[in-house]
């Protein structure tokens, strides 16, 4: 059983910070890349970044580059992204998702076979 759960959302002004959590249980988060991807009402998901399996690579959207950073915490089996300076641009549901085969970071949705439920980001004054 391979389960990925997002925590951490809520409402917060904007300039303001947020740290989402994505929990694995049922696998070991040593041997998958993780994703983070969101989707606002009536638009596209977008790739907001991804973190290898050993940690040592990341790769993050311009859209959110300088603002968010994506960290790993094996003793948790957890990853976190922290964000920071946020926008009402960045107002949406914040999904992560693991890929089976591959250990290797990629914005690309279709990658990822294993996805969580996902946590609602919503700034707003």
């Amino acid at each position: 059983q391979l389960q990925l759960v997002e925590s951490g959302g809520g409402l917060v002004q904007p300039g303001g910070s947020l740290r989402l959590s994505c929990a694995a249980s049922g696998f070991t988060l040593d041997y998958y890349a993780i994703g983070w991807f969101r989707q606002a009402p009536g638009k596209e998901r977008e790739g907001v970044g991804c973190i290898s399996s050993r940690g040592g690579n990341t790769n993050y959207a311009d859209s959110v580059k300088g603002r968010f950073t994506i960290s790993k915490d094996n003793a948790k089996n957890t990853v976190y992204l922290q964000m920071n300076s946020l926008k009402p641009e960045d107002t949406a549901i914040y999904y992560c998702a693991a890929p089976r085969l591959l250990r290797s970071c990629t914005l690309l949705g279709s990658t990822y076979d294993y996805w969580g439920q996902g946590t609602q980001v919503t700034v707003s004054s």
